[in-house]
């Protein structure tokens, strides 16, 4: 028998010990605080490290100074400049030394501040140049910001745009006509200027002429907003011109005054004018312009224009509208002659990349091409005769990082080995000896020095943070950059869950890879809700092993008692063409039956309770739910929308009709494709959520889809966020605002689901 004083005491140690539980509880406990405001889980990655021409160094800011390192021992080698020398001429403020771009020549910086977003990559600054050697700091332009600032080739000029007009600022011409020493605004010196600024084109003007930038369109699904381009021989300036007079306007109204700002631009939707686009040539020796020939046709798309080795030879890839046939074209710079000398047919579609180079022979030009049913290298001379094709396989090559011409090799990326991951590999520029150099399973990706000598590799998997290293260029490691041990730590401490993956089989034998994320305390004896996360859309991936595959918010759903999963659908990438394009003329229609097909194979698992499961996603992703939900109403019970396509006539026409042709071509496609033409199937509870400000996917979508849900008589909760863009990151408090909502939502109808 214990005394009574052995009792007080026994019950005191088990306070204690009940306690230290609860305290270890809540240390383990994901909060959304953790997740969206403090961080918590965030990796350390090696930003800012630019290769420096000599192939032996890089430079990095540190702090407040831009510094040289070295590649192979990683020790600091000098300072290039600090922030006190970047303070301009009557001034306190240095402008950020964080975003920065040296010259060819590494003579001169160029910095920028003040940034200003336009669209989603576009943006305008204040530009300033600082000269090394004089250590002297001078404003781009004393006019209104200027976009896309470049040096050209020599260093000596800056090209950039500015109200939808192209300037040249010469640097060498009138340089520095004044200037001060150090950027300290020293009373003894005069204000730092230029005196050369010419101005090459003049018809610029808002909502009708664009020189040398994109239209929004091109912005998005393209992905450059630069565009011109210097000749090597920094003698010429090729530059795209777009005439959007014909295309129809969309407006947009901001909020917070007494009467809201509308701000009205260019948005071709599906089936809708293009802007008139040309390709000219100014020749900064002659002053002249000389306009390109791309033929008569203007219902085409110039995806990519590029200089050749040659100074007086521009190439340029041209597409029909249903952009399945693409040609390339040689440009005689003088002229504006051009001849197509290859053509490439596809059945579907043709994706454009970046990887296309001409190598330095001058003649020939290296690009990576489907043809052959997966995404291989292929290398041309300059007559469109195929010299060789450099890789092949039931595999894709998915990044071209450069081809080292000294010593003959190719670097690229590839997922040979499973879709999953990926390899950084080399091949000889005559198709022989290709290794792959990484030898860790997971996700690698490569970035290399300007003579191919070294290599930074950021290698992680579903499971483990960038592990980070500098390696030479056969592959060996030379030194650790980043670890993220620290975090490693915090997972441990939240007790994070271990993504696994997974195939199944559809009805039609179609193998699909989903990954799944169990509650910590899993237990296969009790049933628990699933939430899909999706995106889907066309050639992209959810499910790869890699670093942020499943998110910190994704482990708090899961230490909430729910399976987290994602499935990658037909449509996705890293698999061949087939698989990704089989989608054609039918876009979401077989992503949302293979996610039905991802439900009832899940809700066959004895796990899993198939009355509890929901889906959300963002964009396509959105659109995704809305078609599961409706299409797939017995076996989703629930899901969040942000963002999404409810009805693909409303989108933008170079996506959209590179998957489905136009409305009047494939209206049956459009109409069975579309979630707001199937509200009456819904059953589940869903939650919609759409910026009200969203240049890229309208809120009109979601306005006629709770238009289509209401004739339908379905419940539904709807959350908007005004002057909030596609990412609904604009406003004070969005996104800690619009994850707590969805968070709470998700939680409510999956752990105490109600009855719709």
């Amino acid at each position: 028998m214990l005394t009574k004083v052995e009792k007080i005491m026994v019950f005191i140690l088990l306070a204690c010990f009940s306690i230290t539980g609860y305290s270890q509880k809540e240390d383990q406990e994901i909060t959304l605080k953790d997740v969206f405001k403090k961080r918590t889980f965030s990796s350390k990655g090696v930003y800012g490290m630019q290769p420096l021409k000599d192939g032996l160094h890089f430079s990095q800011v540190k702090h407040d100074s831009l510094n040289v390192y070295d590649y192979r021992t990683g020790d600091y080698v000098r300072t290039i400049v600090t922030s006190p020398d970047l303070i301009p001429k009557g001034d306190t403020t240095p402008v950020p030394i964080s975003s920065y771009t040296l010259s060819k020549d590494e003579s001169r910086i160029m910095f920028s501040s003040d940034r200003e977003s336009i669209y989603r990559h576009s943006s305008k600054s204040h530009y300033y140049i600082y000269d090394i050697a004089t250590k002297i700091l001078v404003p781009l332009s004393d006019g209104e910001k200027q976009q896309l600032a470049t040096f050209s080739p020599d260093g000596n000029k800056v090209a950039f745009v500015r109200d939808n007009n192209i300037f040249i600022r010469d640097l060498e011409s009138g340089i520095w006509d004044q200037g001060t020493i150090g950027g300290q605004g020293d009373d003894t010196n005069r204000d730092p200027v230029f005196t050369s600024e010419m101005q090459i084109t003049s018809d610029g003007l808002f909502n009708e002429i664009i020189n040398g930038a994109t239209d929004w369109v091109y912005e998005e699904e393209f992905g450059f907003t630069k565009a011109f381009f210097w000749s090597p021989d920094s003698k010429k300036v090729a530059y795209y011109r777009f005439d959007e007079k014909r295309v129809k306007e969309y407006k947009l109204e901001y909020y917070g005054d007494v009467y809201p700002e509308i701000y009205t631009y260019k948005y071709p939707k599906a089936g809708e004018d293009n802007s008139l686009i040309g390709i000219r040539i100014y020749n900064m020796e002659s002053g002249e312009t000389v306009p390109v020939n791309i033929g008569t046709e203007t219902d085409i798309y110039i995806p990519r224009i590029k200089w050749t080795t040659n100074p007086n030879t521009l190439a340029l890839y041209m597409m029909n509208r249903h952009q399945n046939i693409l040609e390339l074209l040689l440009v005689d710079a003088n002229t504006g002659s051009s001849n197509v000398i290859l053509t490439e047919n596809n059945p579907w579609y043709i994706d454009i990349t970046d990887d296309w180079t001409f190598l330095k022979d001058g003649k020939s030009v290296l690009l990576t091409s489907e043809k052959d049913g997966y995404n291989h290298l292929y290398l041309y001379n300059l007559n469109g005769m195929l010299i060789r094709q450099l890789t092949s396989g039931p595999w894709d090559v998915i990044a071209l990082y450069g081809v080292d011409e000294e010593r003959g090799l190719v670097y690229f990326q590839s997922g040979e080995f499973s879709p999953l991951n990926r390899e950084v590999n080399v091949v000889g520029i005559d198709g022989k000896g290709r290794k792959t150099l990484t030898g860790k399973e997971g996700y690698n990706r490569a970035q290399f020095n300007s003579d191919y000598t070294y290599y930074i590799n950021n290698w992680s998997d579903a499971n483990t943070p960038p592990f980070i290293t500098v390696n030479k260029s056969n592959g060996k490691e030379v030194r650790i950059l980043e670890t993220n041990e620290k975090l490693k730590e915090k997972m441990k401490e939240y007790d994070f869950s271990q993504v696994n993956f997974f195939t199944f089989k559809t009805d039609d034998n179609m193998e699909l890879n989903g990954w799944m994320l169990k509650p910590p305390d899993f237990d296969p004896e009790k049933k628990y809700p699933v939430l899909f996360t999706i995106y889907g859309g066309p050639g992209s991936q959810t499910v790869s092993n890699r670093w942020g595959t499943a998110s910190a918010w994704n482990q708090l759903i899961a230490q909430h008692g729910i399976i987290v999963v994602s499935v990658d659908n037909r449509g996705t990438g890293a698999r061949g063409q087939e698989f990704k394009k089989c989608t054609y003329l039918e876009l979401g229609k077989f992503e949302t039956l293979d996610q039905i097909e991802a439900a009832k194979y899940l809700g066959s698992l004895p796990y899993i309770d198939k009355s509890r499961i929901g889906m959300w996603g963002w964009s396509f992703g959105g659109y995704l739910t809305l078609s599961c939900l409706t299409k797939g109403a017995d076996y989703f019970s629930m899901g969040v929308a942000v963002a999404p396509v409810t009805n693909w006539k409303y989108y933008d026409n170079i996506y959209t009709e590179r998957f489905m042709r136009t409305p009047a071509e494939n209206e049956k496609g459009y109409e069975d494709n579309s979630p707001v033409n199937h509200a009456e199937k819904l059953k589940g509870n869903i939650l919609i959520i759409h910026g009200m400000a969203d240049d890229n996917v309208h809120a009109q979508n979601t306005y006629d889809m709770i238009s289509a849900l209401v004739a339908a008589d379905k419940q539904f909760e709807l959350r908007v966020y005004p002057n909030s863009n596609h990412g609904i990151y604009s406003g004070k408090n969005t996104t800690w605002h619009n994850y707590s909502r969805m968070t709470e939502f998700i939680l409510d109808n999956l752990t105490n689901p109600q009855t719709p």
